[in-house]
């Protein structure tokens, strides 16, 4: 399997909990993890190397030129880090036909191989969302998406590569960011859904992008009543655990039921590096 990840140095403690999570969660499997980045040096990248099993787990270093993505529009707000999923395609190698993007943020807990099987068509992205119905008009009007658009989180997609490479105008998304840029709250979250709303297949976030928020709203709807969700039931049935947002289990004052995931992974990490 072929795995994206974009990070700084703030994020590899993280992103080796993810990566050990992963191959633990999908024992008859191997990945690729091509890491983009701008600012990771070699003493980062064999960090990351030296703390996953080499055996299923290939790190491939991609350090995104300066010169690329020149003439997006860049600010300090909008840096060229924010075009590193939407044109994943731009730079990644041509012979891969897909990849699954996960943040450094997300714990995997069960196999991701029907999701990463999954059927695309000829749609671009695969992801979840996270928005009720009232943040959904606004998020429409805002964005100026098509009507019934679902917002997508974007911090877990697979990746329709072979599709992107055909189809894909990056003119499209400079003009859109220097159209909306005002509106935007979360900048490549925001182009991804505004862009391109039509050609993404949703998936369900219960199973395959699961928050503490999503969980708490879920379980607090009058109409789950009957179908509440425990830590059993994320146990055996929910692949990706993710803790977006600033409710970060490896903080200070968190408050959630899934960290209990996280600390689990964690520390197999910490019990590795004793060894």
């Amino acid at each position: 399997m072929n795995i994206l990840v974009t990070l700084n140095s703030n994020y590899i403690e993280q992103l080796i909990v993810m990566l050990t999570s992963l191959v633990k969660s999908n024992a008859n499997e191997s990945f690729d993890i091509y890491i983009a980045h701008s600012s990771l040096d070699e003493d980062d990248i064999n960090l990351i190397n030296n703390s996953v099993c080499k055996d299923r787990c290939a790190i491939i270093n991609l350090k995104i030129p300066d010169s690329m993505f020149n003439e997006a529009p860049i600010t300090d707000r909008y840096p060229k880090e924010m075009y590193y999923r939407i044109f994943a395609s731009q730079y990644l190698p041509g012979f891969l036909d897909r990849i699954l993007y996960l943040d450094p943020d997300i714990v995997v807990i069960n196999s991701i191989r029907n999701l990463y099987n999954m059927e695309m068509g000829n749609n671009f992205f695969a992801a979840a969302s996270h928005v009720n119905k009232g943040l959904k008009k606004i998020n429409e009007i805002r964005l100026d998406m098509p009507e019934d658009s679902m917002y997508i989180n974007s911090g877990v997609m697979l990746l329709n590569l072979k599709e992107l490479r055909k189809k894909q105008n990056i003119q499209e998304v400079y003009d859109y960011i220097e159209n909306k840029k005002v509106f935007f709250l979360l900048p490549d979250q925001d182009v991804i859904n505004g862009v391109y709303a039509d050609k993404t297949v949703h998936i369900d976030a219960m199973i395959y992008n699961l928050s503490d928020r999503y969980l708490y709203l879920y379980n607090a709807n009058p109409k789950n009543i009957n179908t509440k969700k425990d830590m059993r039931w994320v146990a055996h049935n929910t692949s990706i655990v993710h803790y977006c947002g600033r409710n970060k289990p490896w903080k200070n004052g968190y408050k959630g039921e899934l960290g209990v995931f996280y600390y689990y992974f964690e520390n197999l990490v910490n019990r590795n590096i004793s060894s």
